[in-house]
């Protein structure tokens, strides 16, 4: 049987064998979510994006043998651009953080947190938001702040910039379609412009490079 068309569906890089088959477990008994594939390291899943059809969300763990979950993102994105990549793990260090919003990761957990706040990242991520641990996020604003060079002219316009702040708040293409009273595919072709005019490819190097840069 077919799943509905609101299916998540999510893959998961994980090589600890006892958490990466409770989540899926935990994962799959949620409506709205099939978690289908379990790899345990990034070659495996660079392979399986080779011979089948992406999932919507891809939970990539960090420290994996081989290559390593940072390492990954720019191999799994260029594979399938619309994937978005949540980083799951147990690192909250400032480098590795930096690295993977900066590599493309479009969201970053910890693995403290519980199934249903995993799930809602994934249904944020799936609407097209960028679901961020607050603790994490916190993290992410400062360590940007405290290396803001000076502002460049990336010559962007008023209504672009008034959706990249909607983009570093963490809302959906459709809530800032909302907010901005214009259609849906309009808002998305103004974070597309957005993309080009930064010259990033992902929801989170924008909002990384927004922020470091002192854009908003």
């Amino acid at each position: 049987m077919s799943e509905p068309s609101s299916t998540a569906t999510v893959w998961l890089i994980e090589d600890h064998k006892t958490y990466g088959e409770r989540l899926m477990r935990a994962l799959n008994r949620l409506e709205g979510i099939r978690c289908e594939q379990r790899f345990t390291a990034c070659e495996d899943a660079f392979a399986a994006l080779t011979e089948m059809p992406p999932p919507a969300v891809l939970l990539l763990d960090v420290g994996l043998p081989g290559v390593s979950g940072i390492e990954g993102i720019a191999r799994l994105r260029q594979l399938a651009p619309k994937m978005a990549v949540i980083i799951l793990t147990v690192f909250e260090d400032d480098d590795k953080i930096f690295r993977a919003i900066c590599a493309g990761a479009s969201g970053y957990l910890l693995k403290t947190s519980g199934t249903e706040d995993i799930a809602d990242a994934i249904r944020s991520a799936v609407a097209g938001g960028s679901p961020i641990n607050p603790h994490i996020a916190r993290r992410v604003l400062e360590m940007f702040s405290k290396a803001n060079p000076p502002q460049k002219d990336y010559g962007l316009t008023p209504r672009e910039m008034d959706i990249l702040k909607l983009l570093v708040d963490g809302r959906t293409i459709k809530d800032a379609a909302a907010q901005l009273g214009i259609g849906y595919y309009t808002a998305d072709e103004y974070i597309r412009s957005v993309y080009e005019k930064l010259q990033v490819r992902s929801r989170g190097s924008a909002i990384a490079k927004a922020v470091k840069e002192g854009l908003v």
